[in-house]
């Protein structure tokens, strides 16, 4: 046991009193947090993790070849309060034996309704019509006024069918979506079913969708992938929702797109670089809905989230099963 008590963890952040709680009460774990909501500077990163045998980080925290030789021989679990993965380097991870935890399906519910929310925010234009109530637009009523697009009969388009992506179209079937169509790496028959959603390649997808909803994970495949080409497919009348990652989709495109009317409105929970510089062009934009990446920010799912993660960097820790392992 007094070995055990030598194991240093270092968590990159104050997380939510869950998890905070669960490795306050591991004896064997001697713990070091960066006290502060705000993110860790790198040298003082590098500095806490010297000699950890855990760490616990987010997603802003990029864990790359010089933070891991910054962290030595010692470090043997890395726990991410995050689903994705791509800000950790897997590859040197693997070389170097280490075990990595994450947080998957514990904040699909929240990230889907969020996606929802942001979709009817977007194409209702609510934000437009909120900031016309306070200037004094707010005169008679008028047929065309803030007029945005409907769901009822409407076609919505998929990028990634995962957890998150079923969940979304789980909870926009009921307002009457004739039909979904959904792209990726392979068709999902059996996940697909549930919504009778059609397997199509991402040109198709983007022509035929009346809205587009992006939910995939970023990878090599996917950098990118949302461009001036995938704009141009896309119907006038289009609504273009990311929820997933920033990178998945070429910013200066969707500039173009949206301040030409080349497509109706946008979306967006994440952006690069997050936070984005309040004086970029995106913002200036009416038809173009910008979030702080609050995808799961519930206090319910952000406490399971650091639970999870916890008890993950824990198991791994003592050599057992971790609740959640990313398989390397």
């Amino acid at each position: 046991m007094k070995l055990a008590r030598q194991m240093k963890v270092f968590v990159t952040r104050r997380i939510p009193p869950e998890g905070r709680a669960a490795l306050a009460q591991a004896a064997d774990c001697e713990v070091e947090q960066w006290d502060s909501d705000e993110p860790i500077p790198s040298k003082e990163l590098e500095r806490g993790v010297a000699g950890a045998h855990g760490l616990l980080c987010l997603l802003s925290d990029r864990v790359d070849k010089k933070l891991l030789d910054a962290a030595g021989a010692h470090l043997k679990v890395i726990s991410t309060l995050s689903v994705g993965v791509d800000h950790l380097a897997l590859d040197e991870i693997k070389k170097r034996g280490i075990r990595v935890g994450y947080t998957p399906d514990v904040l699909t519910d929240a990230t889907a309704e969020l996606a929802v929310s942001l979709l009817l925010t977007t194409c209702r234009r609510l934000p437009e019509a909120m900031e016309e109530v306070k200037n004094g637009g707010w005169t008679s009523w008028k047929p065309l006024w803030m007029c945005g697009y409907g769901l009822t009969q409407s076609t919505v388009g998929i990028v990634g069918l995962g957890r998150i992506g079923q969940a979304i179209a789980r909870r926009l079937k009921p307002f009457g979506v004739q039909r979904f169509l959904y792209t990726g790496r392979h068709p999902k028959t059996q996940e697909a079913a549930e919504f009778q959603a059609e397997f199509v390649s991402a040109p198709q997808l983007a022509a035929e969708s009346d809205f587009v909803v992006v939910s995939c994970s970023l990878t090599p495949a996917t950098k990118g992938l949302c461009n001036k080409d995938f704009f141009q497919k896309m119907k006038k009348t289009a609504v273009f929702v990311n929820i997933s990652r920033g990178d998945v989709v070429n910013q200066d495109d969707l500039y173009q797109a949206l301040a030409s009317g080349q497509i109706a409105a946008a979306g967006l929970d994440v952006t690069t670089p997050e936070p984005l510089p309040t004086n970029h062009p995106l913002l200036s934009l009416k038809n173009c809905v910008i979030l702080p990446h609050i995808g799961s920010a519930t206090y319910k799912t952000r406490n399971t989230m650091s639970l999870l993660a916890a008890n993950n960097l824990l198991a791994g820790l003592r050599g057992e099963p971790m609740p959640s392992e990313f398989k390397l």
